[in-house]
């Protein structure tokens, strides 16, 4: 992904900002609630091209494919039904004084009601476009979701070729549990 400069102040500002909390906090970065979206197509990748019509030998005999796969994804109503209805309440079995969360710029997380439901939640312990501290964009680099979890989920949700969404939906909820919490330690050390 090539960077734009005008995302350049952003990145170098919240870069300097997260270098000083780990130099007063040492396992600052330990103490950050990592989140992200991701699709999960049920043909197991992105469709980007329109239409597709497939043809032998006469044009007027074809097969149309749809316009879109069908895919799981998370909008901003289905977002903050789950942060009310199950990631609030497993924080209430925490102590979330030091937590920190963290979100990208994607919209379904910076609508004014999101942005409200955590303020609420996290108070200036929000990492976030339009939040307490500003998440700059473009920025993917900066979670392990991007460079590696979401990759890593999608190699073992497609290995057995899910055909109903139903069943990717299974594969998704499966994978996600075995995740060891060691590994996703390695992953945020390096």
């Amino acid at each position: 992904m090539a960077l734009h400069f005008k995302y350049d102040q952003a990145r170098l500002r919240f870069v300097e900002w997260a270098q000083n909390e780990i130099a007063v906090v040492p396992d600052f970065h330990k103490r950050i609630l990592f989140s992200d979206e991701a699709h999960f197509w049920l043909n197991g990748y992105v469709n980007k091209q329109n239409c597709r019509i497939w043809s032998e030998a006469n044009p007027q005999v074809y097969v149309e494919t749809p316009l879109h796969p069908e895919k799981l994804t998370v909008n901003g109503d289905r977002y903050r039904a789950m942060i009310t209805n199950f990631f609030i309440p497993e924080l209430n079995n925490h102590d979330v004084q030091e937590l920190w969360f963290q979100q990208d710029g994607a919209t379904c997380h910076t609508a004014r009601t999101t942005i409200d439901l955590l303020t609420d939640t996290f108070g200036d312990r929000l990492i976030s476009r339009f939040g307490p501290v500003n998440w700059p964009p473009k920025s993917c680099d900066l979670t392990s979701l991007d460079y590696f979890l979401w990759s890593y989920v999608k190699s073992l949700v497609y290995a057995d070729k899910p055909q109903t969404l139903d069943h990717l939906e299974d594969n998704i909820r499966r994978v996600i549990a075995d995740i060891r919490p060691q590994m996703l330690e390695k992953v945020i050390e390096n």
